[in-house]
């Protein structure tokens, strides 16, 4: 799988995807990661200007935003283009399994004020949002969609049971984790965790799990329900 990333700040990757399990699958090959400066395309060395009608900020433009596209997608046949916006949709741990499918994704960076609509018409952009709240660009949120959809890929995780024991598969979160020591400041390891009954532990991580959700995520039991 390969990820294509436009934007004004190429120095910050591949950053923390660098490390870690999801360093070890980008060294391995189990996915690529190519980024396009969006400066190399400015306009008399401008990417951005003042909105028509006013208002704060600056408008990055469609010009600009639209030739580095062209080039993205002749160099690397893009088969899905989003644009990182907290106006989007909601991206979710079921949204990784189509991304992951589509091959070759295209992850826009916005900064300043926003992006001409007008290239988010003419080419057909998803927006994608993160979360509801804002962020200064979308390198942090392009990256968290990133590992997101690389830990789904097979080989990049050594365990499968690890994602099938996640938040957010089914509709519940992850039950609570415990490891040595067995006792911590007046605190024990729950005896069932330690009993080798493989039943047992089963149905304690099942009610966990309900008890997590319905204290942190009510939303999700209710969406359930």
């Amino acid at each position: 799988m390969r990820f294509v990333v436009l934007t004004m700040f190429p120095e910050v990757f591949p950053g923390p995807l660098g490390v870690s399990v999801i360093g070890r699958g980008l060294a391995n090959g189990y996915w690529s990661l190519e980024v396009i400066p969006i400066r190399r395309f400015a306009v008399n060395s401008r990417v951005d200007d003042a909105p028509y009608g006013g208002g704060p900020g600056m408008v990055m433009r469609a010009d600009v935003l639209g030739e580095a596209f062209e080039y993205a997608n002749s160099t690397y046949q893009i088969k899905r283009r989003i644009f990182l916006s907290p106006r989007g949709t909601k991206f979710v741990q079921n949204s990784t399994a189509n991304l992951v499918e589509a091959d070759n994704v295209l992850l826009i960076c916005g900064r300043f004020e926003g992006v001409d609509q007008r290239f988010l018409n003419y080419y057909n952009v998803e927006e994608l949002s993160v979360g509801d709240y804002v962020l200064s660009g979308g390198e942090i949120a392009a990256m968290a969609v990133i590992d997101s959809c690389v830990r789904c890929i097979p080989g990049v995780l050594g365990n499968l049971q690890s994602l099938e024991c996640e938040s957010f598969v089914g509709s519940s979160l992850e039950y609570d984790h415990y490891t040595r020591p067995n006792s911590w400041k007046g605190l024990s390891v729950p005896e069932v965790l330690m009993s080798g009954n493989h039943r047992k532990i089963s149905e304690w991580r099942v009610n966990s799990a309900a008890t997590a959700t319905g204290r942190n995520r009510p939303d999700l039991v209710e969406e359930e329900s």
